[in-house]
């Protein structure tokens, strides 16, 4: 097994501690392309959401509905929809099942339709697509390796700088969006970067 409810609830609370710690820089990145409110909107909400984690819980499924719901109702802004949507397709491809590598392959891949979807979004756009879309393909080869799966967000998140915004309020700033992270991708890397640390400990 992958990640089990102990790791999952581990993995959100370490989350919500990092968006805690970087709320300003996310904001501060947003302010560039956006409407500045992305750390203190997606802080807000995960805090929310750890608070909301101290139930029993049977499997990592019920854990991750726990936190789309509570994510759609608490977080501000666009990440609210975003987050709670990929969160919930997580939850819904997992059910009844034990995580392993090619079910959480299967969680990213359900994630990451739903993201497109609501957001009306592809690759190359300067979206948190940017960072989901090369850790599927990642996922997809087979082996979970926890420092590939950090490194694989991390070289993606830098990616979004040189792109220009087409989608969101991000791309009425059209090239002038280019030389700026994307919030959203640098939550997405904080996102996956705190699941490699959970694995990488219990390993």
């Amino acid at each position: 097994m992958l990640i089990g409810v102990e790791e999952t609830i581990q993995w959100l609370k370490n989350y919500n501690d990092k968006l805690s710690e970087q709320k300003d820089y996310l904001s501060q990145l947003d302010r560039a392309i956006g409407d500045g409110d992305h750390g203190i909107n997606m802080a807000r909400g995960f805090q929310q959401v750890a608070d909301s984690l101290d139930d029993d819980f049977d499997d990592v499924s019920t854990v991750l509905k726990k936190t789309a719901t509570t994510v759609m109702s608490k977080v501000g802004g666009a990440s609210g929809p975003l987050y709670g949507t990929a969160f919930l397709k997580m939850s819904m491809a997992c059910k009844g099942k034990e995580v392993d590598a090619g079910v959480f392959a299967e969680m990213v891949e359900a994630a990451l339709g739903g993201i497109k979807q609501r957001g009306k979004s592809e690759e190359g756009e300067k979206t948190m697509v940017d960072v989901w879309s090369p850790v599927l393909d990642m996922l997809r080869e087979g082996e979970f390796d926890a420092e590939r799966l950090k490194k694989t967000a991390e070289d993606a998140m830098q990616n979004t700088e040189d792109m220009t915004a087409t989608k969101g309020r991000a791309s009425y700033f059209k090239e002038r969006s280019q030389g700026n992270l994307d919030p959203g991708a640098v939550s997405s890397y904080y996102l996956f970067a705190e699941l490699a640390d959970v694995i990488g400990k219990g390993a």
